[in-house]
């Protein structure tokens, strides 16, 4: 996935439904808080590629972070393979 620097854009809802394509451009690039009534409401998050697409898919998928922790228990617990280990 493309490093998304961590800049975040503010803008109102009203703002957000004038003139959506501008946003969702902008999400690419960084995220893009949206208020309503001065008060935070939610983050549009725009992708650059496919590959970006798919990356925070998987990044967010419940299962695939379960798996990502029940490795992590593993290492620490001594139940991992070293990578130098690995047959070829």
């Amino acid at each position: 996935m493309t490093p998304r620097v961590h800049q975040r854009e503010t803008a109102a809802l009203a703002e957000v439904k004038d003139d959506l394509s501008k946003y969702l451009r902008l999400a690419a690039e960084r995220e893009v808080l949206i208020t309503r009534h001065g008060r935070p409401a939610g983050i549009l998050i725009g992708f650059k590629s496919e590959d970006d697409w798919f990356d925070y898919r998987l990044e967010h998928h419940p299962e695939f972070l379960r798996r990502i922790a029940d490795a992590r228990l593993a290492l620490q617990a001594g139940r991992g393979v070293r990578l130098e280990d690995l047959p070829d």
